[in-house]
């Protein structure tokens, strides 16, 4: 069974960073690529960053290219959301997926 847990989101100031983590367990991690996702409040999902299975091709939203790096570490069947310069419109609750497959999400505020 697929699992994904989120974790490391918060309240911060902006301008301020935050490191987002997704521990994957119930399938070989390394062979999928993996996907962030963001729901702010009364909006739909919205598409954040997308890395292959090695880790060779990164892909961002144009709303956080340049302040957010997705990676990962297969060893450690985790992956990352380092964000950077945050703002408020970045206010969401972040996702890691596999495949549409979803985990509870870690909530980010982010207010001045």
């Amino acid at each position: 069974e697929v699992q994904l847990v989120e974790s490391g989101g918060g309240l911060v100031q902006p301008g301020g960073s935050l490191r987002l983590s997704c521990a994957a367990s119930g399938f070989t991690f390394s062979n999928y690529p993996m996907t962030w996702v963001r729901q702010a409040p009364g909006k739909g999902l919205e598409w954040v960053s997308t890395i292959y299975g090695s880790g060779g091709f990164l892909s961002y939203a144009d709303s956080v290219k340049g302040r957010f790096t997705i990676s990962r570490d297969n060893a450690k069947n985790t992956l990352y959301l380092q964000m950077n310069s945050l703002k408020a419109e970045d206010t969401a609750v972040y996702y890691c997926s596999k495949d549409g497959i979803r985990g509870q999400g870690t909530q980010v505020i982010v207010f001045s």
